[in-house]
């Protein structure tokens, strides 16, 4: 029987509080964000739960390019995060001998503006995760910090040096929830797409675009990723409001067809809205 949501782990990470607050069972964690996907892609977990997207530091590719290249997968729910970074040292540790700074890429782009102005000398490396950072801290030869999510003070012995240092207080990740299908429409829907165009001409996109505007509907992002074929070759991703199953999405999506060469439904999915909220 497959357990009920995995996540990006270890325990602790924000993805782990991501998974918590949309299903409190949530109890597999993995290593990397593909190895989430193929959890779920061969049907270990019902679902995963990945970041996509944050507030300061954009999206988060290889979720992407996870969602691009498994058509198996699908997004069916998303999380927004509020995210509050810690910085975490090994007890004794001297602020003004730190060498190395380690964190998930993306906290340390979110940081970096804190980060040049209190720490210009230090390198900053990557982890695998926001929690593994506190173990590549404490292992390096060198004095060194962390960033990192508050329960990772809880997890280990450690020293907290300052809190809140992502360079904007208003700093939210939304985790995206895949599974092996999308969600049915709730009538507060959100729809992922990803396409690309057969030849480069003038105003394909425009004309692409135009589909969703000609019906009125509000697109939430538009982005690109290479298609990894040819420099130059792009694949663009798009959230809009509405479900894929009704209208006028249903009539934007079949609209899309000419001069597209291939277009990926992601998924159709419930807009977040915090327990509690309306």
């Amino acid at each position: 029987m497959a357990a009920s949501v995995g996540f990006l782990g270890p325990l602790g990470t924000y993805s782990e509080e991501a998974a918590l607050l949309y299903d409190p069972s949530a109890d597999m964690p993995y290593p990397t964000i593909t190895a989430v996907g193929e959890a779920v892609a061969s049907g270990e977990v019902e679902e995963g739960v990945v970041p996509i997207e944050n507030s300061l530091a954009g999206s988060v590719i290889f979720t992407l390019d996870l969602l691009i290249s498994q058509p198996k997968l699908f997004i069916r729910g998303e999380i927004d995060l509020p995210i509050e970074h810690f910085l975490l040292t090994k007890p004794g540790t001297d602020p003004a001998e730190i060498k190395v700074i380690y964190s998930h890429p993306q906290a340390l782009q979110q940081c970096r503006a804190y980060l040049e102005k209190n720490f210009p000398q230090a390198e900053q490396m990557a982890s695998l995760s926001t929690v593994s950072s506190v173990q590549d801290a404490f292992a390096s030869p060198v004095p060194a910090a962390a960033i990192s999510p508050r329960r990772a003070s809880e997890l280990y012995d450690v020293y907290i040096l300052d809190r809140g240092i992502q360079d904007v207080a208003a700093n939210v990740t939304r985790f995206a929830v895949i599974g092996l299908s999308d969600h049915p429409p709730t009538g507060r829907d959100k729809t992922s797409v990803a396409f690309t165009f057969d030849v480069d001409t003038p105003g394909l996109l425009y004309k692409a675009l135009g589909e969703f505007a000609q019906r009125g509907i509000n697109l939430f992002k538009v982005e690109s990723r290479p298609t990894k074929q040819s420099l130059g070759e792009y694949i663009f991703l798009v959230d809009c409001a509405g479900h894929r199953e009704e209208s006028p999405m249903k009539e934007a999506l079949a609209a899309l067809s000419q001069p597209i060469s291939m277009l990926r439904i992601l998924g159709s999915y419930p807009l977040w809205s915090p327990k509690g909220s309306p």
